[in-house]
């Protein structure tokens, strides 16, 4: 039997799971009536916008696939690849999004009843998110292999795949992003901080609005966005079967395309276990909701290591490769664990920012970049650990590997992630709907613990990004001939080109460099236009509808949304063209060996922004909830009023520009690996 299959056998069962938690979320009790028709406007809200977004997107895609039919280097498969990595990362984005609108009042209604049953609702409401994407992502890559594996053409093709799942990545978290934090800023700004009216005031025309944002950019973005790494991470390793077997690690390239596969088939069946291992008692404590989470991806993570060992162990590959997966492994599970040291209100960090925001708003801002630029170095640190030791077992292949690793989990991580929006918006609708004071108390705890969770995940897909890109940038040197394989060593065919002092090579890191804040700005911008559009209508509703501030009428809650779909929509082209078009017009003008140094510019700096945005902006948001929690004054009080502020200053940073940038690298990384076959033809200008 051709082993895989066990691949198809694993999405298989992660699709019985995703039957499993489906069932279980939809047969709980929708709450009462109001509670139901809150969450109804939230979920016709996201699907409205998801709906003109894909129609926006398929435009793009018709586009560029026809660019892909009529050169004749890429061809059909190519076209055909692309075009189907779009539909299935839509398809995993519309599936997680779809869930997560129904778990909201669910939720809302379970934690009426307990914290645990909260809890459970919101995490297996999730756990439909991750379990798709990574169900969806396996097969997607083993109907290629079973279509066109024996094609020579083959390792070409299947970057094309992740192209597809890039472009709609990245669509999805630019506008996504745009939208949520547009509608999240808009809302605090003229509710909490102008008007002095609660969270989630049900006066509040943004609100609705608030909480789709939270599943179209943290749900459907970042479902995508994690959909593309999973397949790209695969993707990377396989084309970088040419190393193990030059170089005498795996014995020839089916061994060299089963071990990602399969170690992926086995992080699928240990996320499963995960996550029915989520579960806490009754006492409202971060530390033991955190800790409920933890238990879930630690049991994963050890049952992915001993799955992966003994695969490799039955493929009579060197055991390097176990070395060099479980160093990806570890790497990400540090990456989350510091990420949750600096953005949870549990740790030094984050109550150091609390506690600056009773000086003002200044000094939480200052504080909050501290914290940000700082909360970098163990990122990087163990990326780099990760990258040394996944090249001394397994070289070029050990690095993708460790991507591979890094990410076999991600069911189970995902899961942790795709909760957070659950109980933000499950949180939303209890205040919406006057549920009583303990009730809220479960939600707060729930949606704090989602922040973390969030910006874990966030953490976690940034370092992921970062390996994930270097795997593709190793991939595309090999294919475009910079480096080659013989002797059973690694060699360069123009060693002078690669040198940093080459002129071609430092313009492009220096281009590449670049990249990341200008994109970072564009897609701000675009929040900042979208927030003030948002401010303006909310301010005229309190002034011509009679009666809405003292609770007699209700506002248009439709109008906002519709408002902020359209500018998010808008606004998401232009950075989103400058993401596909860049890398081409390097490549072209200025060569192949530019292009190198222009990946690894981006990937360099990318990383570092993205890691310093995403901590920020997530210890803005949780100093604003541990002062909301009663510290410092509590709500209403000046340090309040501060950290709302911050948090404000935050959302942008954590939820649209850093995220996005994960896309970006990855993007355009694997747009030079597809378009390999044409810029081994152009030399540049210099």
């Amino acid at each position: 039997m051709n082993l895989m299959w066990l691949s198809v056998i694993a999405g298989i069962l992660g699709f019985g799971a995703v039957a499993y938690f489906t069932r279980y979320v939809l047969a709980q009790d929708e709450g009462s009536e109001a509670v139901r028709e809150v969450s109804a406007a939230i979920r016709e809200g996201a699907m409205a916008f998801l709906r003109r977004e894909y129609q926006s997107l398929a435009v793009v895609i018709v586009i560029i696939t026809i660019i892909l039919l009529v050169v004749p280097e890429l061809g059909w498969r190519v076209a055909v690849a692309f075009v189907f990595g779009a539909l299935c990362s839509m398809g995993a984005g519309f599936a997680g999004m779809n869930m997560a609108t129904r778990a909201n009042g669910r939720t809302c209604a379970a934690a009426a009843h307990s914290l645990d049953q909260g809890l459970r609702v919101a995490f297996r409401g999730g756990a439909v998110m991750g379990l798709t994407v990574v169900s969806i992502g396996i097969l997607g890559v083993v109907i290629l292999y079973f279509l066109w594996h024996d094609d020579p053409a083959f390792l070409a093709v299947i970057p094309a795949y992740g192209t597809g799942a890039s472009l709609v990545a990245l669509f999805g978290r630019v506008g996504g992003g745009i939208f949520t934090k547009g509608a999240d800023a808009g809302s605090d700004l003229v509710g909490k901080v102008e008007a002095g009216i609660p969270e989630d005031d049900p006066r509040n025309a943004a609100v609705v609005a608030d909480n789709v944002g939270d599943n179209v950019g943290d749900v459907a973005g970042m479902g995508a966005d994690l959909f593309e790494t999973y397949v790209q991470s695969i993707i990377a390793t396989m084309t970088l079967s040419v190393v193990v077997v030059g170089l005498g690690i795996a014995g020839d390239h089916e061994t060299a395309w089963l071990i990602p596969m399969l170690i992926a088939a086995g992080g699928i069946l240990a996320s499963i276990i995960g996550c029915f291992v989520v579960r806490v008692g009754e006492t409202v404590d971060m530390g033991k909701l955190l800790g409920a989470l933890r238990r879930g991806t630690v049991t994963a993570s050890i049952l992915t290591a001993i799955f992966a060992f003994l695969i490799i162990h039955f493929l009579d590959a060197s055991i390097g490769l176990f070395w060099a997966m479980l160093a990806g492994l570890i790497a990400g599970v540090l990456i989350g664990e510091s990420t949750s040291y600096f953005t949870s209100y549990e740790f030094k960090p984050t109550k150091g920012i609390a506690e600056a925001s009773a000086s003002g708003a200044g000094a939480t801002i200052i504080q909050g970049f501290s914290v940000g630029m700082m909360s970098v170095w163990p990122a990087v640190l163990l990326i780099v650990g990760a990258i040394i030791a996944a090249f001394y077992f397994g070289s070029f292949y050990g690095v993708a590997l460790g991507a591979v690793g890094m990410l076999s989990t991600l069911g189970v991580t995902l899961a942790t992630d795709a909760y957070g929006p659950v109980a933000d918006n499950a949180g939303g609708i209890t205040t919406m709907t006057g549920q009583p004071p303990e009730v809220r108390e479960r939600t707060d705890a729930l949606d704090s613990l989602g922040n973390t969770t969030a910006a874990t995940g966030k953490g976690f897909a940034i370092g992921a990004a970062a390996l994930n890109s270097l795997g593709l940038i190793l991939s595309y040197a090999i294919a475009v001939g910079i480096v080659t394989i013989a002797g059973g060593s690694i060699q360069t065919t123009d060693p002078g080109a690669l040198s940093l002092l080459s002129a071609p090579v430092l313009i492009g890191v220096l281009l590449g460099a670049l990249m990341p804040p200008v994109f970072c700005a564009m897609t701000m911008q675009s929040v900042a236009i979208t927030t003030e559009a948002i401010i303006a209508e909310v301010r005229r509703q309190w002034r011509e509808i009679p009666g809405l501030m003292q609770g007699t009428s209700k506002p248009q809650y439709g109008l906002v949304v519709d408002i902020c779909t359209k500018a998010a929509l808008r606004a998401m082209l232009a950075p989103s063209i400058m993401a596909i078009v860049a890398p081409v017009i390097v490549g072209v003008v200025l060569g192949k060996y530019a292009l190198a140094g222009f990946l690894v510019g981006a990937v360099v700096t990318g990383f570092i922004m993205a890691v310093m945005l995403n901590n920020a902006g997530g210890a803005w948001d949780n100093a604003k909830k541990f002062i909301e929690a009663g510290m410092h004054g509590g709500k209403g009080s000046d340090a309040h009023k501060a950290a709302v502020v911050g948090d404000t200053a935050g959302d942008p940073m954590k939820d649209t520009a850093g995220p996005s940038l994960n896309i970006m690298l990855k993007l355009m990384s694997v747009i030079a690996l597809m378009l390999a076959p044409v810029l081994t033809q152009f030399t540049g200008i210099i």
